[in-house]
């Protein structure tokens, strides 16, 4: 049967205001906040923001077919988001509600410095499998679902309400992605028990798209908080040893997840999926070749950039980048690379959206050979270096 949406992308939406911070050289967010003072910054950014917008509008300009999903308030921060999402796809599966007000985040991110996000979620801790629009997800081909941690409802119940939203699309015949958030530890939702969780909406999760941040947390707290103490001020990433991504990966495998994509920044794209031969249900946007899906354990290296403009969205960025390449066929290696790719677009602009491209200039980023790899050094007894692929 013939779908009429690629994707639709559902969960998290917000109005995001993002103010623009001069260069000034600064490389501690400490150096620019101080009580009492002052900073003076250039004219804001308004845009629609969360998954439901980055990674939707992403897959827009990728040349796909997008449908939203999500929930505003009736209020005129809802209003603008509508707007903001009809010039991109279809906006019939946005619930309005008149019980709630809608989301926003204010991005505090200034040049070099990874970005801090205040924000108030709004009607998105009320968003349930009620106000799914089951007839577009029946005519698409993939459901992507993302941030739940930042959605009460979601992660309430042992994520009973989740599981439900992801039995529902599931049924419906589409394939099923997931993308995660890394929420406060001493917030509710950091107190939430994301093994339980994961246990029991995995079983509905085709392809599983956390950070490796997340998913450290969410499955061994303890020993993440030991490698983020030994950490300190410096980026957490580089201290989390390689053989912990097969390990976290290898569980949610057993979980239920069949592709397991665990987003590692500068460190690029991690990837472990099950024997994907011998399942029949991974839904409309299944890969062709299912053996070059099968049993696979990859880590392709993500691209160097002088200057960051902003990181705002660049995880979304990345997922738009690997779904839009699976769901139009392409093999796995050729998956990690667009992913990179779009989120190596991402950090050019000071939005989300704005520094993405078509994907036939994507595609041609890609074959041009002008792209630089950050090289990951990884411990040559497990890991080999495929020179056909240019990936581990």
């Amino acid at each position: 049967m013939e779908k009429r949406y690629d994707v639709t992308v559902a969960g998290h939406i917000c109005l995001d205001m993002i103010p623009q911070f001069p260069d000034s050289g600064i490389k501690q967010i400490a150096e620019l906040f101080k009580p009492g003072k002052l900073i003076q910054v250039n004219a804001a950014k308004i845009s629609s923001g969360g998954p439901v917008s980055n990674t939707g509008i992403a897959l827009k300009k990728l040349g796909l077919n997008v449908a939203f999903m999500a929930r505003v308030g009736k209020d005129e921060f809802g209003e603008l988001v509508i707007q903001l999402l009809k010039q991109q796809g279809q906006t019939e599966g946005v619930s309005v509600s008149d019980r709630d007000k809608t989301s926003y985040t204010i991005a505090i991110a200034p040049p070099g410095i990874d970005r801090i996000f205040i924000h108030h979620p709004g009607a998105n801790d009320h968003f349930s499998s009620e106000d799914l629009n089951r007839k577009i997800i029946s005519q698409s081909k993939l459901f992507h679902f993302g941030y739940p941690p930042l959605m009460a409802s979601c992660y309430q119940n042992s994520g009973a309400e989740l599981t439900k939203i992801f039995r529902i699309a599931k049924l419906s015949g589409a394939t099923t992605s997931l993308d995660m958030a890394l929420p406060d530890p001493d917030s509710p939702s950091g107190q939430a028990p994301w093994q339980v969780i994961l246990e029991n909406v995995l079983p509905f999760v085709d392809i599983f798209m956390p950070s490796i941040e997340e998913v450290f947390f969410m499955l061994d707290p303890k020993k993440y908080f030991q490698v983020k103490n030994r950490a300190g001020s410096r980026d957490v990433v580089d201290f989390i040893d390689p053989a912990d991504y097969t390990r976290l990966a290898e569980q949610c495998l057993r979980l239920g997840s069949k592709i397991v994509v665990i987003k590692t920044a500068h460190r690029g794209v991690y990837a472990l999926t099950d024997d994907l031969a011998t399942r029949a249900d991974l839904g409309a946007a299944s890969p062709h070749n299912l053996d070059n899906w099968s049993k696979r354990e990859l880590w392709c290296p993500a691209f160097r950039i002088e200057k960051i403009a902003s990181a705002t969205g660049s995880g979304d960025s990345a997922i738009a980048g690997f779904l839009a390449a699976f769901i139009q066929g392409y093999p796995i290696e050729q998956s990690l690379k667009y992913s990179n790719c779009v989120g190596f677009q991402n950090l050019h602009e000071l939005d989300a959206v704005s520094g993405i491209k078509s994907w036939e200039q994507t595609s041609t980023m890609l074959e041009s050979g002008q792209l630089v790899k950050i090289d990951l050094s990884l411990p040559g007894d497990k890991w080999q270096w495929s020179s056909e692929f240019q990936l581990w």
